[in-house]
């Protein structure tokens, strides 16, 4: 199954941008939805993300909409997270997602096969 890496969590303030990386390893990559989940303590696990495998078709969560944009950048290998206007409730372990074939729909755990290990991001002043 693929292999995934994240990368670029940090401190940042609120209102601040940061830029996440989901370094994807496999076959045809392009071929997989990659998400994104994150979970904070005292809430949810919660998919905030995916791009959807072959279409390239985004979702996005409520709580991030208009904020975060997720994009695939080198054939695949790489996707990315953009996150502007962060605010202190963003900060999470943002975990990076994958499944074979297309997702339609709000994303849940079941649905992706491989998890990365997790990047810590905290919005703070």
């Amino acid at each position: 199954q693929v292999q995934l890496v994240e990368s670029g969590g940090d401190l940042v303030q609120p209102g601040g941008s940061l830029r996440l990386s989901c370094a994807v390893s496999g076959f045809r990559t392009n071929s997989y939805t990659i998400g994104w989940f994150r979970q904070a303590p005292g809430k949810e696990r919660e998919g905030v993300s995916y791009i959807s495998g072959g279409s390239s078709r985004t979702y996005y969560s409520d709580s991030v909409k208009g904020r975060f944009t997720i994009s695939r950048a080198n054939a695949g290998i790489t996707v990315y997270l953009q996150m502007n206007s962060l605010k202190p409730e963003d900060s999470a372990t943002y975990y990076c997602t994958a499944r074979s074939g297309a997702l339609f729909g709000r994303p849940t755990e079941a649905a992706f096969s491989s998890w990365g290990r997790g990047t810590q991001v905290t919005v703070s002043s």
